[in-house]
């Protein structure tokens, strides 16, 4: 019903709500969701493999500098993303990994900044 415009949101604000969290901290911001679908484009789709493969890294190190037990890499990436769609669960069960893992970003967020 969408036309897939409900999950460009998602990816934006999660990568909004990312870098408002974590680049005070690790110096870094993370690509817009926009401007990677472009250069996604130019490159012939190897740059959204780069962007991903960055995003999983960035978001698991910030689960774990704000004290989570909870993992998640990139290897979770290519495991579940690309390999798992083999099976087809495998690009669910690594977007439900990544959104846990950004609610337990925002909560510590919302409490400590």
């Amino acid at each position: 019903i969408t036309f897939g415009i409900y999950g460009m949101v998602v990816w934006w604000k999660m990568i909004t709500e990312l870098n408002v969290a974590a680049s005070r901290y690790d110096g870094k911001r993370t690509c817009p969701y926009f401007a990677s679908m472009w250069l996604t484009m130019i490159t012939y789709g190897i740059f959204a493999f780069v962007w991903q493969h960055n995003l999983a890294n960035r978001i698991g190190a910030e689960v774990r500098r704000r004290g989570y037990d909870y993992k998640v890499s990139a290897s979770d990436f290519w495991l579940w993303g690309i390999l798992g769609s083999l099976i087809i669960v495998g690009p669910f069960v690594y977007c439900h990994k990544l959104l846990k893992a950004m609610n337990m970003i925002n909560a510590s967020y919302n409490m400590y900044g």
